[in-house]
């Protein structure tokens, strides 16, 4: 026990310093469970010795959430509370630090009507477009993570009794963050390195277009002008980095919103809105997904992309080698923070404002011009596998290795 107290503290600690790296005076904002109580208090204690000047939690209670769905009225789904969004405007206009710790039940919401889960969706995906904005354009520092809890732990670890799932699904989580590393802030200082070395190759580069060639694949996704590759760390508005996801081993960039043509088919399963999602077939024209097929969630895939306008477009590509630590562990995390992190992947909905040049600072009608999609959704889903290749086509159709065989060609 002593040593599994060790771990919570180290992990708290990287959350406040690589996370959010919580600043002197800085508030700060968590969301978490209350089955991971001990964890977020940890969390505070490490914010407000990192200076902190206030640390608010938003608690969240999965049962309550199902029985919500289950025995609520029909419109409570149809809207989201303005002082839902208030609050969390507020935060951001005082330029608070964002900590979601995820601890999700992949089967919570199975058997639900899909038309309650989606109208919910749209209407918490309106209700929050103003501190999503905020978020995509790195106005604040903002960080996702992870907590095993039993219901997740036993879908990941199906052969296992409930305790010890979950153990194993915190080494996993543990692992995944380096905290088995003898220092891990430095790890991941190493790691970023790494990782914007891959994201300064692609912007040397500046490809035109990317083609992407797997079974069950033919897709060729347009960029851009203007797009620029991301890699792990971020800088918010005042000048401070800080780590979106732990763990993270993408290099990402946003697709150009009318420029996706072909046919792309899922290898991981997706969970979404508390249902799983799996064997998936997407297919655009000129950007547009106009036909969706799945084999498990149709409904439910189908009420994503119609959630709004913006939700037939993709508005995000990110590059993830298959030799990644979370691909070469073979754990399927039913988790989109650890999954996507295992495979190439592409993002259903909004894109993010930093992927393209100066569009931190561009409005909805500039960043519309730039070619990025603007959406209530974002929902990153898995596509790569070790038989996916890539190639970047320059402006003059030079054809450049970027993926052979699910790995980096260069």
């Amino acid at each position: 026990m002593a040593d599994w107290n060790r771990q919570f503290e180290k992990y708290a600690e990287l959350i406040v310093k690589v996370g959010v790296n919580v600043q002197p005076e800085q508030e700060v904002f968590i969301t978490g469970s209350i089955e991971m109580a001990e964890l977020v208090r940890l969390i505070a204690g490490k914010a407000y010795e990192a200076g902190a000047s206030n640390v608010h939690v938003d608690w969240t209670d999965e049962r309550l959430s199902r029985l919500k769905y289950e025995k609520a009225a029909d419109e409570v789904f149809t809207r989201f509370p303005e002082w839902e969004s208030a609050k969390r405007n507020d935060f951001v206009a005082k330029g608070a630090a964002f900590i979601s710790l995820i601890s999700p039940n992949p089967d919570l919401l199975k058997g639900i009507d899909s038309s309650r889960i989606g109208n919910y969706q749209k209407a918490a995906g309106q209700g929050l477009s103003e501190f999503r904005r905020a978020i995509q354009s790195d106005k604040v520092s903002w960080t996702v993570v992870a907590a095993s809890t039993k219901d997740w732990a036993t879908k990941v670890f199906p052969n296992n009794e409930a305790e010890q799932a979950v153990d194993l699904l915190w080494e996993a989580i543990f692992k995944s963050v380096r905290l088995d590393a003898a220092d891990p802030v430095q790890a991941w200082a190493e790691h970023n390195a790494n990782l914007h070395a891959k994201s300064d190759y692609l912007n040397e580069k500046h490809f035109r277009k990317l083609q992407y060639r797997a079974p069950g694949t033919e897709l060729t996704i347009e960029l851009p002008e203007k797009h620029l590759w991301v890699a792990a760390s971020s800088t918010n508005e005042r000048g401070f980095p800080f780590m979106a996801n732990m763990p993270t081993e993408e290099v990402f960039t946003v697709p150009l919103k009318t420029g996706v043509n072909g046919y792309v088919s899922s290898t991981k399963p997706l969970s979404h809105g508390g249902n799983i999602i799996d064997g998936f077939k997407l297919t655009f024209e000129d950007g547009r997904i106009v036909r969706v097929e799945a084999e498990q969630g149709q409904d439910n895939l189908q009420q994503l992309v119609d959630s709004d306008e913006g939700s037939h477009y993709l508005g995000e590509v990110a590059l993830v080698p298959h030799e990644s630590p979370i691909s070469q562990s073979n754990i399927l995390f039913l988790n989109t923070l650890f999954d996507e992190n295992a495979s190439n992947h592409l993002a259903i909905g909004s894109g993010y404002a930093f992927n393209v040049e100066g569009g931190k600072k561009m409005n909805p009608e500039e960043l519309a011009a730039s070619g990025v999609n603007s959406s209530i959704m974002h929902v990153d889903f898995m596509i790569g596998s070790a038989d996916m290749d890539i190639d970047g086509i320059l402006d003059d159709g030079t054809v450049v290795p970027v993926f052979r065989q699910g790995n980096w060609a260069f």
